[in-house]
């Protein structure tokens, strides 16, 4: 068998693999995909096809496998199987609680199909893998409450909760959850807040509550990154004097913080920042390597950043 047989034999597997994980597949995705034209895709459904795959749809339409057509277990290359024991490890290590139980049980399914080779093949190294991270058990009081989250945004229905700010205090919102994501070692959701008519984030950990709604969802969202790059205030500008050793450890925090400009001085670099968060979030980002930094402007936030110091030199003495 040749080199394009090869090829062809690889890619038509690997559409009949999408066709069963996905309920539609469009042929313009599928040529994207494995950079081939459109009408090589057509003729690979047909090969599918010919070969007595209940296919259901048609070209520009999108196509998917007949309902109730069952295929028999799909097998694992060695690099797949190798790529699942990795996922598993970054899993026990990074998945909120809620989520492990789930994930175990599917990789419990996962090992039932595989071969009697690959079977110990994931015994003989899944010990010589480990990740460590410095995320400590943040005590959550739910235990199910990412898989409640996810059902929300599926279903596209409004979720109640009860929620523990910063500060302590608790209040009771509705929202519309338009996503989650992870990040400084915690879960947060993007949320519209009935309450406050404007999207807000929450972090998983402080929700106390949560019960999910019968009621729709009272207009359409996009994706959650959309929402996080939109300000919910004014921003002001602020400017800092960084030393160059300390730069390489600002690599992601620093966009998250709102940089705009990066500028190299000689004595130091110029970080130009755009904030709404001037008076809170950002000096105490800033306390972290504020020996390092000088505050070129605002004025506000060299004030606040000596006040936040001043409180912890006497907290401390």
């Amino acid at each position: 068998m040749n080199d394009h047989y090869l090829k062809k034999l690889d890619r038509v597997t690997a559409i009949l693999t999408q066709l069963q994980s996905k309920p539609i597949v469009r042929a313009q995705d599928l040529a994207e995909k494995f950079d081939v034209s459109i009408r090589t895709i057509y003729r690979d459904v047909k090969t599918l096809e010919n070969a007595g795959i209940p296919i259901v749809g048609e070209a520009g339409n999108g196509y998917s496998l007949m309902e109730g057509y069952k295929l028999p277990p799909i097998m694992f290359t060695k690099e797949e199987v190798l790529s699942f024991i990795t996922a598993e490890k970054l899993m026990q290590k990074f998945s909120h609680q809620s989520l492990g139980n789930h994930y175990q049980a599917a990789m419990e399914k996962v090992r039932s199909v595989l071969k009697y080779s690959d079977k110990n093949l994931i015994e003989n190294i899944e010990k010589q893998i480990d990740v460590f991270s410095f995320h400590t058990d943040s005590g959550d009081s739910l235990k199910n409450v990412i898989p409640i989250i996810l059902e929300s945004i599926a279903e596209k229905t409004q979720l109640n909760i009860k929620y523990q700010t910063v500060d302590g205090r608790v209040t009771n919102r509705t929202i519309e959850t338009v996503g989650m994501f992870f990040e400084f070692n915690f879960w947060y959701i993007m949320a519209f807040c009935t309450l406050r008519k404007d999207f807000r984030q929450f972090r998983i950990d402080r929700i106390l509550e949560i019960l999910k709604t019968p009621n729709p969802f009272v207009q359409e969202y996009g994706q959650v990154n959309d929402y996080r790059k939109k300000s919910n205030g004014n921003k002001v500008t602020a400017k800092l004097l960084v030393d160059k050793k300390v730069m390489p450890h600002l690599v992601n925090s620093k966009k998250y913080y709102g940089l705009i400009h990066e500028a190299e001085k000689e004595n130091g670099v110029e970080l130009t920042f755009e904030t709404e968060w001037i008076n809170d979030g950002f000096p105490r980002w800033l306390v972290t390597f504020a020996d390092y930094a000088t505050v070129l402007e605002p004025q506000s936030l060299r004030e606040r950043l000596n006040e936040m110091l001043i409180k912890m030199i006497e907290r401390h003495q």
